[in-house]
């Protein structure tokens, strides 16, 4: 393996106790160990000495007003001073923290778009962040703000650019990011997930293609429980026609391990290998398309074998 300095890489990873906090406690899925778990995988591969390792960044307010709703963020606020209650039906819990918690997240996320439109590294790994579930007035599924929203918004307001490709490989649907902008037909969602009979949020249909004049800007796949790579190599080559014909400024992959076998919440059975596969296809389109401009964000994942692996093929991908 050839290795390079850091400075040299045109890959940039974000990692440090900022994004940890990010966590609902030690014993929730979503626990504040999940990045460690991812890090030690990778200081094992050595793939720390080939990347930009950058610091996490705290947004600001005004950055969560260009998708979250005021009202919805007083409420986050109110109850990160008192860590009480849930700030959804009853998945995502308040804790002490957990407004700036999440602003660390999507500051994250803003500050590695900023690393790669000003080209110093086109393709950026963001692990705690692609919260898909959250909406703009309601956290949802473990996602208290959602970053992708955020990066959508800003990418037209601050940077110009609309035709945005959004993929998805969690195996829960994207739904805060789908129903946001299912009218928007430049932002291109391409889904796969476990059917929505099957798992939270129980979303995502085949027929789900966006709705007026972004009708056929959406791909929902819907995939059996215990689907594996087999499966997932059978629907990938829609997916990826889809992405290449909308012919994209930028890609944002979440690419969620709980589609990996053995999750303890969700019932796929894809190898890490389907991730790396997903990554490195994703950045020759990029490169094809977007003048390689890719953020990648982790996702779900609750086994932390799973995540160590999937995301570190992920980032192996992203080097290549």
């Amino acid at each position: 393996m050839t290795r390079v300095s850091k400075a040299d890489s045109p890959v940039a990873l974000y990692f440090g106790e900022a994004l940890a906090r990010y966590g609902f406690g030690d014993n929730h899925p979503f626990g504040p160990d999940r990045i460690y778990a991812f890090w030690q995988e990778t200081c094992k591969r050595g793939l720390d000495q080939r990347v930009d390792v950058a610091s996490p960044v705290c947004c600001s307010e005004s950055d969560l007003l260009a998708f979250h709703d005021a009202g919805y963020l007083e409420r986050v606020k109110r109850q990160s001073a008192n860590g009480e209650g849930f700030l959804d039906c009853g998945d995502t819990p308040a804790f002490r923290g957990v407004f700036d918690a999440g602003s660390y997240v999507v500051g994250t996320c803003l500050d590695a778009l900023e690393r790669i439109l000003r080209g110093s590294s086109p393709r950026v790994f963001v692990p705690i962040a692609g919260l898909h579930h959250a909406r703009r007035d309601t956290a949802g599924g473990f996602c208290v703000f959602n970053d992708i929203g955020v990066l959508i918004e800003i990418l037209r307001s601050r940077y110009g650019i609309q035709r945005v490709a959004y993929v998805d490989i969690d195996a829960h649907h994207g739904d805060g990011v789908y129903y946001s902008f299912e009218d928007d037909p430049d932002v291109i969602v391409a889904d796969i997930h476990e059917d929505g009979r099957y798992l939270y949020p129980g979303t995502g249909f085949a027929d789900e293609v966006g709705s007026g004049e972004a009708s056929g800007s959406k791909l929902n796949v819907p995939m059996l429980p215990n689907s594996d790579d087999r499966d997932f190599h059978r629907v990938w080559g829609t997916v990826e026609a889809f992405v290449r014909a909308a012919r994209p400024e930028i890609i944002l992959l979440q690419a969620g391990a709980d589609s990996i076998k053995g999750d303890p919440i969700t019932h796929m059975a894809f190898t890490p290998a389907a991730h790396g596969f997903a990554a490195a296809r994703l950045c020759n389109i990029a490169d094809e398309f977007c003048n390689g401009r890719i953020l990648v964000m982790g996702g779900g994942g609750y086994s932390r074998t799973n995540l160590a692996l999937a995301w570190n093929d992920v980032l192996g991908a992203m080097l290549a």
